[in-house]
């Protein structure tokens, strides 16, 4: 009984809509799937059981929070703050802290096992991140906080700011944009791994595309 009233509360709170905006969590992201995304396109069902393991995640982070909180030589200047400008992305980063009257935009991500041990510099998605929050916040240093899901154990990664990387990643987010509002489809990346695909919320609508443009093709 307990176990079907879990689960089907993880099934409601999960219930999904088009997405508006982009998010700074986008960054690295398959650019075909954010277009999914934002056209409304129907996601792939999830497990109770790994809704719950995002969960988890939330509250990796907020123990976190109460060691920043708690630890005399670090300052938290703020947590959980919007990124100043909307223009193009919305965002929150998770806090900005001052240590030695050094500021640095601080994200938390936990990992599992497997990927922790494999760990020896942040994934691309990540890094593009925090280089948002650095660009928006205008803080010249960030940093990556790992924590294993399994044993507690953490990894950190200091980034610096890097102006040509943040003006990249932002013309093309506004390529998307355009894309989005007049209805092109974005390429898939060829530099996609095999697992991204298979996990991707939306692997059935693009195989979908993929045999509709193979078909054509052999006709053409």
């Amino acid at each position: 009984m307990l176990i079907e009233l879990i689960d089907k509360y993880y099934q409601d709170k999960r219930k999904d809509r088009a997405q508006e905006h982009f998010y700074i969590s986008d960054a690295g992201k398959c650019p075909r799937a954010i277009y999914f995304s934002m056209k409304g396109y129907p996601k792939k069902e999830k497990e109770p059981r790994i809704l719950r393991i995002f969960d988890r995640g939330d509250i990796i982070h907020q123990r976190l929070m109460a060691n920043f909180w708690s630890i005399p030589e670090i300052r938290v200047v703020a947590s959980e703050i919007d990124i100043p400008s909307k223009e193009l992305f919305h965002g929150r980063a998770d806090v900005i802290i001052s240590v030695n009257d050094k500021l640095y935009v601080v994200d938390m991500k936990s990992s599992s096992d497997f990927k922790f041990q494999k760990l020896t510099e942040p994934e691309k998605p990540h890094q593009y991140q925090v280089q948002l929050y650095m660009h928006y916040f205008k803080i010249e240093q960030g940093i990556l906080l790992y924590e294993n899901k399994n044993t507690q154990a953490l990894k950190e990664f200091e980034l610096k700011y890097d102006a040509d990387l943040c003006k990249k990643i932002i013309n093309d987010f506004k390529t998307l944009k355009y894309q989005i509002e007049n209805e092109i489809l974005p390429p898939k990346p060829q530099n996609l791994e095999a697992w991204e695909c298979e996990y991707c919320d939306f692997k059935e609508e693009c195989d979908k595309i993929d045999k509709k443009d193979a078909i054509l093709q052999m006709k053409l």
